[in-house]
């Protein structure tokens, strides 16, 4: 580990908080489950079949209100679509909340509202908490963090590292909605159309896409360091190359705009309601109509397809153009956008 303080990009979902966890996380205190890399760790049940599947995330974004959710129903969603990954059905939640003195208590229960309507939309319970209080001026109004719990099936395995040669990805909707949207309301920035962040709880949508697609290899949700970041990573697990279509590629016009008028990429922007899914070809037609068959993948598309790496350049993902030319589609370098979930 060269880096001799924490930096805000450490915590981007790129390379550089890839190295954090890699050279100091796993390095002090790793473990087979947490070695996988995958949204959620699997573990065996006491009964004979029965696994869990089991998640944490914490959530520091500002500003805690924004359009389309704030802060507790993106810590609900989270962690919700996180265990969900695994193929599992969702079932407990714990909300710790890490409060700072003088935070106006109509603010906590407008955030406490949000935490309740999410969890009823997910279906599941909130059974257990805690709250710490730190002084003025050392926090930053209310910080989050959520566990989730839920039940995998027997025979279901879904991970990163399954993904195979020929299989097809699919994405459930538009990029980009919540990292502008967030960026904007904290700049204050003014856009031709009103932009609202895309948090929702996705593990129905799952659920939908495992009934029509039984066979599908993996999920994962692109939050911090956005699509791309999220194909590298399944890219490496799987020893795989992936080749996504930009024009496949759902962006809402104002998203794309916003990006290229600040200069974000929009694959490395994140996402709180989308969800990444890859299937075996003869299965991608109906995962699609599945997607779409729900009100959170109305905009879902096929966007690209695995093929075979080269050993001699490792594991890549490439963005087929417009123009038919193919460049390297890189995980995020350093912090793009800060605080946003």
């Amino acid at each position: 580990m060269k880096d001799e303080t924490v930096l805000l990009g450490h915590g981007s979902g790129g390379t550089m908080m890839k190295r954090i966890i890699d050279d100091v996380f796993a390095a002090s205190y790793g473990s087979e489950e947490l070695a996988q890399g995958n949204d959620a760790a699997v573990l065996t049940a006491p009964a004979p079949g029965e696994r869990l599947s089991f998640s944490t995330d914490t959530f520091v974004v500002t500003p805690h209100f924004f359009p389309g959710g704030d802060i507790g129903r993106l810590a609900v969603c989270g962690t919700v679509n996180d265990v969900a990954t695994s193929g599992a059905e969702v079932k407990y939640l714990s909300v710790g909340m890490v409060l700072e003195e003088g935070f106006p208590m109509e603010e906590l229960q407008r955030v406490c509202a949000s935490i309740k309507t999410a969890a009823e939309e997910a279906g599941v319970h909130v059974v257990t908490g805690d709250t710490k209080v730190v002084n003025r001026g050392h926090g930053d109004g209310v910080y989050i963090n959520t566990a989730g719990i839920g039940f995998i099936p027997e025979g279901r395995n879904l991970s990163g590292a399954n993904c195979q040669v020929g299989d097809v990805i699919l994405i459930s909707g538009t990029l980009g909605d919540h990292g502008i949207t967030v960026m904007s309301q904290r700049e204050d920035l003014s856009f031709s159309t009103d932009l609202k962040s895309d948090a929702a709880p996705l593990n129905h949508l799952i659920a939908d896409v495992l009934a029509a697609a039984p066979d599908a290899r993996c999920f994962r949700d692109p939050t911090r360091g956005g699509l791309a970041s999220t194909l590298n990573e399944l890219a490496e697990q799987s020893g795989v190359d992936m080749v996504v279509r930009e024009n496949d590629v759902p962006v809402k016009p104002a998203v794309l705009g916003a990006c290229e008028m600040l200069g974000y990429d929009v694959f490395q922007v994140a996402n709180e309601g989308k969800m990444v899914c890859v299937v075996p070809p003869e299965q991608a037609e109906a995962a699609l109509a599945a997607m779409r068959g729900n009100v959170y993948g109305a905009d879902a598309a096929i966007i690209g397809q695995v093929e075979a790496s080269k050993p001699e350049r490792g594991n890549k993902v490439f963005l087929e153009t417009g123009f038919g030319s193919r460049r390297i589609l890189d995980m995020l370098v350093g912090e793009q956008l800060p605080r946003i979930c």
